[in-house]
């Protein structure tokens, strides 16, 4: 992110948009635009699948035009999906559009849930998702946070009613969703939650529809709309200077990872939802229409809202803090009531008016990004009262162990500053995404403390709680401890504060392919994470792998420095998968795991520990060829996994691609979606042609269907057409069609038991039709479908050879697939003649 526009700075200062914690800074209109918020005591929950599903435009026009408490639960954290801006999957992945959602809510208002669920990858119907997702496993958790959300509108994204016609992942969204909404108010359901949480009945259930859903817009305009509600989300906001619009595609834009960074738009825009459960609206434009949202709807409200909405009617935009005796009055107030939900959640609003309304700056500011348990790290106190407001700052509590008593009075304009001592315990958990602390399923993430379920986020250990009195009233703020500082290039940067181990270590390669008997030499890396680190790495691997000197010591002088440990590893003789893990051990501790940052400008950094393990596959692999082409497309690892095996990758630049350039290479090798995201390459595909018609070989890994510049009419010598096919189950039985073809047994003779051991599915965009030029080789389907045979389609062109495939091999060599390493290397192999042939690259 090279600089924020003034369309972006706006939004980032309407919804508080944190670059990793960086306070909010308010303006007036802000100010205000809050306090319509705090106003209204109402609640939306939008409900989906994966980040990336949720509407934008109805989540800001719910949370800035209703001014509703608006969330968005995605039952997943989009771990299945891929990766256009680096190289983070599964997991980390996980991780990473975990943060692009809470960016987008940052910009559009909302707050974020989760349930346990993973993003296991594409599937065809509920009934399989359900199955791998547990059911009842994931419903739980749709009814444990609507109890604790509480919200009276749900509107669920995707129909309940149409199985089979959509992604797996979707269409079960709203079926769970469809059934919580009853089970949330029923004590007999999950009642081992209600220890923790209580009850609710929400008011009405519905489902954001469209044209889309109907088929045709011509459809959409004959159906029976006696159900629906619209609204139109493009209202302009004169105080905020944006339209609705305008900041739900700037919420989109968050997710850059998936390729959604877009234009903002402007004018009218109409939504359509249809009730689907409780009563329909007198007021078809108004969702909350006959629900009481006003502060008469709490304990001890009514008293509240004859002072804020007062407050609100006369608010002073020149001078926001006059209102503070008002505000304080309020506070008092909801102290008294004994509505402990609705009390919590407009405390916290509340209090954000009364620092936004004074001016009032408080943070506390870690010396460093982290510390290690029983480590002492300080931490900067700095507090500003920019008012002329009376207040004193009265006390200083950092847990677990420090209290200053200060009573030093907030002048205006005048920095207060302070250090205090952070102790932090030996027993201190490590701050590691909490989803990820414990093996999961392939459908769910194991979580044992059931109040972490639904949080985005891992909460912050420590806090500095700032005990004030602001004209009279004493008043306690809570402020997480955070990590600020500056880098050239970039400026004032803020980033969460971690609780890390003394020492990691990781093996680079997360796979290892052995293609024969010869030992390799394995590189370690040892990081410090503090001062003067001692102690030793050990290797352990499984039984019939061998390891040199399997124990070696290190000494790191100073924090983030490191130092690298060379182990040599010799393969058994025989085919084989294991694991090598490097266990740290210091003062009798032992660390398995390994320190991971994510680090782009749209979101905070992340710091993730992840077990710290590299697979190591044995294979008995032949090849023919040498130097690879490779054209990046949209990010995959194929090279380096094609490295493991002794093949030399060239990355291509696609501007420099000529009829002379190619000929050095033994094959061709397109990356994933190059054709989608690489457009200067209808300039260059006569020349990649001409390379396979003068006696090449050309692999083209899957495009999505239509998804490339208009000037190209084919990717292929031949008529190719691409479709949404895809197989899904990754245990689906293959048919071997063409058994007597090179590719099946030249180097390498592939048989099904190559097929055993695939990750996550067979493959994706196969194409549905094909010049006769073309042969299909396997042939696969899902359960109770039809069977697809353009997974692997091979045509001779001119004295070569074009490969179209879908198959997942972006998934599978990273992976370690033993037959998947065999059948690409097989490809790679077309046309040649010799195995192990070393030409030399001639530039």
């Amino acid at each position: 992110m090279r600089k924020i526009t003034t369309l972006f700075a706006s939004v980032l200062l309407l919804s508080n948009f944190t670059f990793a914690q960086a306070p909010k800074k308010s303006s007036s209109s802000d100010i205000y635009h809050s306090l319509e918020k705090l106003n209204f005591l109402g609640k939306a929950l939008y409900l989906a699948a994966h980040p990336d599903d949720e509407n934008t435009r109805l989540i800001s026009y719910l949370s800035n035009n209703v001014k509703a408490k608006t969330a968005y639960l995605s039952l997943t954290r989009g771990d299945g999906g891929q990766n256009l801006i680096g190289t983070e999957l599964s997991e980390l992945l996980g991780v990473l559009r975990t943060q692009e959602l809470l960016a987008a809510r940052n910009v559009d208002g909302g707050s974020q849930f989760f349930t346990r669920a993973k993003d296991f990858g594409y599937s065809k119907h509920p009934n399989e998702t359900l199955k791998i997702w547990d059911r009842d496993l994931v419903l739980s958790d749709v009814v444990w946070v609507i109890r604790n959300f509480k919200p009276d509108v749900i509107v669920n994204r995707f129909d309940h009613r149409s199985p089979g016609s959509t992604h797996g992942h979707h269409t079960s969204s709203a079926m769970l969703s469809f059934e919580a909404f009853d089970l949330a108010g029923s004590a007999t359901s999950y009642p081992e939650q209600l220890s923790q949480t209580s009850t609710w009945q929400p008011k009405r259930l519905f489902f954001n529809t469209s044209w889309w859903f109907y088929g045709s817009q011509e459809k959409f305009d004959e159906a029976d709309k006696t159900n629906l509600l619209s609204v139109d989300t493009g209202i302009y906001y004169p105080n905020l200077g944006l339209s609705n619009n305008e900041i739900a595609d700037v919420a989109r834009s968050q997710h850059l990872c998936q390729g959604f960074g877009r234009l903002t738009s402007r004018g009218s825009e109409t939504e359509y939802i249809e009730l689907l459960k409780g009563d329909l609206p007198e007021d078809k434009t108004n969702l909350f229409d006959g629900i009481n949202t006003t502060w008469s709807r709490i304990d001890g409200g009514k008293a509240i809202g004859d002072i804020l909405y007062k407050v609100q009617e006369n608010f002073n935009f020149k001078n926001p803090s006059a209102h503070l005796p008002e505000l304080i009055k309020a506070y008092k107030l909801l102290q008294n009531s004994k509505d402990k939900d609705w009390k919590e959640d407009k405390e916290k609003e509340l209090l954000a008016i009364i620092e936004a309304v004074t001016g009032l700056y408080l943070e506390a500011s870690a010396t460093a990004a982290s510390a290690v348990p029983g480590e002492s790290i300080d931490i900067a106190i700095e507090a500003i009262n920019r008012s002329t407001v009376s207040m004193q700052l009265q006390a200083l509590e950092l847990n677990p162990d420090e209290v200053v008593i200060d009573g030093t009075p907030l002048k205006n304009n005048v920095e207060y500053k302070n250090t205090l001592v952070l102790n932090v315990p030996a027993s201190e958990n490590y701050t590691n995404p909490y989803w990820l602390n414990e093996k999961g399923t392939l459908g769910t993430y194991t979580i044992k403390d059931q109040e972490l379920i639904g949080k985005p986020e891992t909460p912050r250990p420590f806090h500095v709680y700032f005990t004030l009195n602001i004209e009279g009233e004493i008043i306690t703020i809570k402020k997480p401890v955070i990590y600020r500082y500056s880098k050239p290039d970039k400026g004032e940067l803020y980033q969460p504060f971690e609780i890390v181990p003394a020492a990691t270590a990781a093996i680079k390669d997360k796979v290892l392919i052995f293609a024969d008997g010869t030992p390799k030499q394995i590189t370690v890396l040892v990081k410090a994470h503090k001062d003067a680190v001692e102690g030793s790495v050990t290797l352990a691997h499984a039984i019939g792998w061998t390891i040199d000197n399997p124990t070696q010591a290190f000494t790191i002088a100073k924090k983030n420095d490191a130092q690298t440990l060379i182990f040599t590893v010799t393969p058994p003789s025989n085919q084989d998968e294991s694991y090598i893990t490097p266990v740290v051990k210091i003062n009798g501790q032992e660390i398995a795991r390994e320190l991971i940052t994510i680090n782009y400008d749209h979101i905070p950094q992340q710091t993730v520990l992840m077990p710290s393990e590299t697979k190591v596959v044995r294979l008995n692999i032949q090849k023919a060829g040498q130097h690879i082409g490779y054209i990046v497309g949209a990010g995959d690892n194929v090279p380096e996994s094609l490295e493991q095996i002794g093949y030399t990758v060239h990355k291509i630049d696609p501007a420099t691609i000529s009829n002379a350039s190619l000929k050095k290479y033994d094959a061709i090798v397109m990356g994933i979606r190059a054709y989608n995201v690489l457009p200067e390459l209808k300039f260059k595909q006569k020349n990649l042609l001409d390379y396979v018609k003068n006696g090449g070989t050309m692999i083209v890994q899957y495009n999505t269907a239509g998804r490339w510049d208009e000037q190209f009419e084919n990717i292929a010598p031949f008529d190719l057409t691409l479709s949404n096919d895809r197989v899904t189950d990754e245990n689906a039985v293959v048919t071997i069609l063409a058994k007597k073809h090179s590719l099946l047994n030249f180097p390498n003779k592939i048989t099904n038991d190559d097929f055993n051991g695939w990750i996550q599915e067979r493959g994706l965009y196969f194409p549905k039709a094909w010049d006769k030029a073309f042969t299909p080789i396997l042939g696969m389907h899902d359960e109770g479908e039809s069977e697809k045979k353009g997974s692997l389609l091979v045509a001779p062109y001119g004295k070569g050879t074009y490969i179209y495939t879908g198959l997942s091999f972006f998934r599978e060599l990273p992976a370690g697939v033993t037959g998947a390493y065999k059948l690409f290397a097989n490809m790679l192999s077309v046309g040649k003649s010799t195995i192990n042939t070393d030409k030399k690259l001639n530039d």
